[in-house]
């Protein structure tokens, strides 16, 4: 399961890069959104997992993860494809457990060790190695967009291990899915109006599909399965591969052809990555009124 859930969400990277040459951006992540929802609902059904949430509380847990996890990233991710290449930006998008880590600091009160700082170290140093030849005219807006993703997944990531939500996290999950297609649509009508499918063509509407329904509806089915029967650090590990197949899937389906520099910046993130999965320390008790839910 773990090996299809990195194929999946790796070859997404350049099949959405395919529907956005057909649909605008908030159009598609709309579509898409709705479609994930859908199948994930089902699924959720079928599983007989529990979906009922009755407390106020939960609900505003909820509606938050969901603009950060899902909101954010459908909607960063759309525009950051259109401003840079994809296999950039699915490697930025990975920085989430470096900008975990920061956010977990500041607002947990868990210190990064050694391991951890050297990690980000390493980031930095691929970040800078990625940005440089591209920032003779200022920081390019896909590759703000691009780290803007890994920050606000690692928030939403961050916000729920705070939150601490005493229910189903299948059905948590399902509901996030639900109330971010509702935004996205409303997002959709008020910018790009009501959409027009009959002028996309086939690779698109397909490309679209498998983003709603695979990338979203199939794939976090799969990820709350995995989390139950694996270790967390070995599932997030297998996870990684995602961004290795996304950067391969850019050249053989885009034709995009990484420079030395981005190999190089690709490198030091990924290991960065993969040393704070691998190093994860305990969390420290921090007696701080704000840290509790």
């Amino acid at each position: 399961m773990l090996v299809f859930l990195s194929l999946i969400w790796g070859i997404t990277w350049p099949v959405m890069r395919i529907a956005l040459n057909e649909i605008p951006p908030v159009t598609m992540r709309a579509t898409a959104t709705v479609l994930g929802a859908a199948t994930y609902y089902v699924l959720c059904v079928a599983m007989r997992r529990r979906l009922l949430i009755r407390s106020p509380k939960v609900w505003a847990h909820i509606v938050i993860a969901s603009l950060l996890n899902v909101v954010a990233f459908s909607l960063f991710s759309a525009f950051a494809q259109l401003a840079a290449t994809t296999s950039r930006v699915a490697i930025l998008a990975y920085t989430m457990p470096i900008w975990a880590v920061l956010l977990a600091w500041a607002f947990l009160g868990e210190r990064p060790n050694r391991l951890q700082a050297i990690a980000l170290l390493l980031c930095a140093t691929g970040l800078g190695i990625l940005i440089y030849p591209l920032a003779a005219n200022g920081i390019p807006r896909g590759i703000v967009f691009a780290i803007a993703i890994g920050v606000c997944w690692a928030g939403g990531t961050v916000y729920l291990k705070w939150a601490q939500i005493q229910a189903d996290q299948m059905g948590v999950g399902s509901w996030q899915l639900t109330v971010a297609a509702v935004i996205l649509v409303v997002c959709m009508l008020i910018f790009d109006g009501r959409p027009h499918f009959s002028e996309v063509h086939p690779d698109g509407a397909l490309a679209t599909a498998w983003t709603g329904i695979a990338s979203s509806g199939i794939a976090y089915a799969l990820w709350f399965t995995i989390i139950r029967r694996l270790p967390a650090i070995t599932a997030s590990l297998g996870v990684l591969a995602s961004p290795v197949i996304g950067v391969a899937g850019s050249f053989f389906i885009l034709g995009e052809v990484p420079t030395g520099a981005d190999m190089t910046g690709f490198a030091l993130i990924f290991v960065a990555s993969a040393c704070v999965l691998l190093n994860r320390q305990k969390p420290r008790r921090v007696v701080r009124a704000s840290v509790r839910p």
